[in-house]
Formats: structure tokens, sequence, C-alpha cells
């Protein structure tokens, strides 16, 4: 069973890079993707670039070419939710594209032809990865460049949408509207929910975890760049790699 690791920047997945065991490049649709072994599991690492038409190319690629049986995505997102503070780690237990509106022959966010909003994430790789990233956030309060000691696991909505929110007004208008309409979202990034959806056409398992490098405000430009540089590929590294060897010991 092969595992597909994707990320949407280098720095998510560098430390992964480093462990992978018979490492072997392959170019396929304008990127590389490295096949190799992470505690005795045959792995495709990926990057997708940034935004949801390279995610769903990447992740179609990743299912079609190399075989992929079940998709992770690790990186960084935007906190959203109250309570979701920056060090924080969010598994996503569904996603939903805040930029979708076909209205008024859909309901706002629903995907024309899925008759839904939201697409599950695989309960049982999330239940992994839940286990992953609480061990890490555990171990890693006081060991990383940037110290959260009181860093949290959350378990719930993500969105995506092709757009980098980083104001104090988008946020609370994107948290509001969402709420009002039922659903209560934790974090926002750019990719996720077009990945779960390609997934979901090919019946493929998928499970995602970001770190909230920033809370999608005002600050956000300033807090991205340095917290991806310092803290995200870490924590990326340390629940990857727990998480599959929790599923080699099954």
């Amino acid at each position: 069973m092969t595992f597909a690791i994707l990320s949407a920047l280098p720095e998510e997945q560098s430390g992964l890079v480093a462990h992978l065991q018979h490492p072997e490049q392959v170019a396929r649709a304008g990127r590389t993707f490295t096949r190799g072994m992470l505690h005795g599991q045959p792995v495709v690492l990926a990057l997708s670039g940034i935004g949801k038409v390279a995610a769903a190319t990447t992740a179609t690629a990743l299912v079609e070419h190399f075989g992929a049986a079940a998709i992770v995505f690790t990186g960084v997102a935007g906190g959203v939710g109250e309570g979701v503070q920056v060090g924080d780690v969010v598994v996503a237990q569904d996603y939903l594209q805040h930029d979708m509106d076909a209205s008024p022959l859909f309901a706002r966010w629903e995907l024309p032809g899925y008759a839904r909003a939201r697409l599950a994430c695989d309960a049982h790789l999330s239940a992994h990865l839940l286990e992953a990233a609480g061990a890490c956030v555990s171990s890693a309060r006081g060991h990383f460049d940037l110290n959260y000691p009181a860093a949290r696991v959350h378990h719930g909505l993500v969105v995506s949408g092709d757009r980098f929110v980083s104001a104090a007004r988008e946020s609370d208008r994107l948290r509001q509207d969402l709420r009002a309409a039922g659903h209560e979202v934790l974090a926002v990034e750019m990719e996720g929910a077009a990945v779960a959806q390609v997934c979901l056409d090919y019946g493929v398992p998928f499970a995602a975890v970001r770190t909230i490098s920033d809370r999608a405000d005002d600050a956000a430009h300033v807090d991205f760049p340095l917290f991806v540089q310092t803290v995200a590929s870490r924590y990326a590294e340390h629940m990857v790699l727990a998480f599959l060897q929790k599923l080699s010991n099954l």
C-alpha cells in the first residue's frame, strides 16, 4: 500500500525528505515526485504548489500514475476558529470550499453534482493522525525554535479557497458566514478541499493535518514565512513519521 504525503511548500516536508530511504525522483505533470520508504512503508512525497487547481492536478497524478492508496496532506493553515492559536495543530474532520458559490442554481458552498458542501476525511486515517499530532505537540514543547507551551490539537472543519486570508475583517466575516449556515470552521488554507474532492472521485482515503502558522488576520503576512521556516517542517516531520510508524505496527 503506497501512501502519498502531500504538501504545498518545500519547507513543509523538508524533514521527511531527509528520512526517506532509497529515494527515487520521478517527473510527472510538471512536478517532481519522490518515491521511497519511510518506517517500512512505501511512500511518494509530492509538492502540490499553492491553490486548488495545482493541488487537484498533483492529487490526480498521485492516484493515476503512482497508484497512491491513500493521501495525507501536511502543512500550515490560518487559524479561524475561536481558541485556535498559532502553534496549535488541526486534524481535518471534513473540508469545504469557502469560495464555491454557484447560487442561485445551488446553495452557497454546495458542490454542484455532489449534493453537499462538506467532504469528509477518512475516519481511520484521521484517528491515527490525531494520535500522532497529540504526541508531537506534547513532546515538542520547549524543543522548537519558537515555543508554544499551550499548543493544542483540534479536530473539525477546515476550509479552502484560492485566496490567502490575511485580514481580520475577512477572517471574521468568513467565520460568521459559515457559522450562520451551521459550519463551525477551525482553519483556512488553499489546497485541502480540492484534494478531498479528487480523493472522493477516485475512492481514495484522504486525511490532512495542518499546523496553525497565523490567525489569518492583519499579521498573517508577517507570521507565515518565519513560522514555515522554523516550526512547520519539524511538526510535519514528527507527526508524519509517528503516523507511519503507528500504521506499520498494526
